[in-house]
């Protein structure tokens, strides 16, 4: 067999078409997949004339490698991934590298690291972002683990890597441990509430306003030509468009969203570290909504609502609809932005985030336009507390306000449901308050559980506890830890 400097093992469509953009950027691969006939059927067909051979045995495809080994695994996430490291270890040498390009766990990775280190091995988990085209003409690399594989795999990594304008690969060493797939487990977080911020704009042109796909399909080839050019505004409009039977594709599709589980993953995260991401959450809960398909229906025949008609101009609705998805969007990655900075922290990861912008402007599904407004902030600001702070976010923001306000309320007033958008304003409103509510919280929490509060005209730190129900005392209460 020929000697190959890359093996990948793993190949379903994403594995595939990552072997063919390797062999495009001149690499020899050699694959394996545990259904050898999968393995048959690709080099007969898609590899076929190119620098890719194939292994029967994790043994073939480790002796096909020139070394140091670098393997990269195409397969699913969890205990496959561990079944494949085990079959791999005893059959490597100190300095050999294995590249996770699937959606693990970053806690899986983390572990791994260490497992593999311990024994000589190198271990990268690298976030993958594009889907099916990102994987064979560019996708977005997350890499992050042990930093001694960095030299060993970068040339390759950036290389099959999607490019912004002036040829910057969409791939940087994120950092180590779990790095690189919290980093794009919270990209695909963000990913969640902007394909959610669609959906309900959707739901609003077609059920409020009476709009028909085509009608619809302009408006978002329109915004998609503005400030809101990105990937998922440009193949709403596609999706729009297509026609099966003469009849809009889209209509025939059942409304029930399935979920893989990065966006609960990043909830689970944003909860743990104490960050609101609440777009988010909506996005994963509005699924969780839609799979109750059968109790919808039959709660559709009892509970009753207003007219979802929306009164007034469809130019309006439509131009404060605009405003309200840009004002929303911008919160999705504010919030996106403020976990990965608590987790950096967390973690002592040393994230660079206007980096992270920029591997997001291309190959992956969240690449937009105004990503590069978030790098460009980090730039001006590397200390920045919230991308909301950010002069061109902030004015933005205000500029935006009363077509978003307008918007969500015409979805209130015709019992249109729209989470995310709701979520993204009461997360804009709560982070601008000087003042909340949230004084009567601890004060309930004192009276019934004896929790404690902190007081506005004594020194910071102090905690009090009252006997709300009894004398009305105050009490001088033991530092909280």
């Amino acid at each position: 067999m020929t000697r190959s400097d890359i093996g990948l093992i793993g190949l379903g469509v994403m594995g595939q078409n990552l072997a063919l953009n390797m062999a495009d950027h001149g690499h020899r691969v050699v694959v394996y997949n545990r259904t050898p006939a999968t393995t048959d059927a690709y080099l007969a067909g898609p590899a076929r004339g190119l620098p890719i051979g194939g292994a029967s045995t994790l043994e073939e495809l480790v002796s096909a490698l020139d070394t140091p080994r670098r393997i990269v695994l195409m397969v699913t996430a969890g205990p496959p991934v561990d079944a494949v490291i085990a079959g791999l270890t005893p059959l490597l040498e100190p300095g050999d590298v294995i590249v996770d390009g699937g959606n693990s766990h970053f806690r899986d990775t983390e572990r791994r690291v260490g497992d593999l280190e311990a024994q000589g091995l190198l271990f990268v988990g690298a976030g993958i972002s594009g889907g099916e085209e990102g994987a064979r003409h560019g996708p977005s690399i997350m890499p992050g683990g042990s930093p001694a594989a960095w030299p060993l795999v970068r040339e390759f990594l950036q290389g099959i890597a999607a490019k912004v304008d002036d040829g910057t690969p969409c791939c940087d060493w994120i950092g180590p441990g779990g790095s690189g797939h919290y980093v794009k487990m919270v990209h695909n977080g963000i990913e969640y509430g902007d394909i959610q911020l669609l959906a309900e704009g959707y739901h609003l042109m077609r059920a409020g306003v009476g709009m028909d796909p085509d009608d619809m399909a302009d408006v978002f080839a329109r915004w998609n030509e503005g400030r809101l050019e990105s990937y998922l505004v440009e193949i709403t409009a596609a999706v729009l468009r297509l026609r099966q039977d003469g009849a809009p594709l889209l209509e025939k599709i059942l409304d029930a969203a399935a979920q893989k589980g990065t966006g609960r993953w990043t909830v689970e995260s944003g909860l743990g570290l104490g960050i609101p991401v609440t777009l988010v959450a909506e996005a994963v809960f509005s699924r969780a909504v839609s799979a109750m398909k059968t109790a919808r229906v039959a709660a559709s025949a009892v509970l009753a609502g207003p007219n979802p008609a929306i009164a007034g101009d469809p130019g309006t609705v439509l131009a404060d609809l605009e405003e309200a998805l840009y004002a929303s969007k911008i919160v999705s990655y504010a919030q996106g932005f403020m976990l990965l900075a608590a987790a950096s922290a967390e973690h002592d990861w040393d994230l660079d985030l206007g980096a992270i912008a920029l591997m997001w402007r291309e190959g992956c599904i969240i690449r937009a336009a105004f990503l590069d407004r978030i790098r460009d902030a980090f730039a001006d600001d590397p200390d920045l507390a919230n991308l909301l702070l950010a002069p061109h976010f902030a004015e933005a923001m205000a500029a935006g306000q009363p077509g978003w306000r307008q918007t969500i309320a015409r979805a209130v007033g015709a019992g249109l449901p729209v989470p995310a958008y709701s979520a993204a304003l009461g997360f804009y409103d709560a982070y601008r308050a000087a003042r909340l509510p949230a004084n009567l919280i601890q004060a309930l929490r004192d009276y019934f559980g004896a929790h404690t509060y902190q007081r506005v005209d004594r020194a910071g730190g102090e905690h009090f506890h009252t006997d709300w129900a009894g004398d009305g005392r105050e009490h001088p209460a033991p530092p909280q830890h």
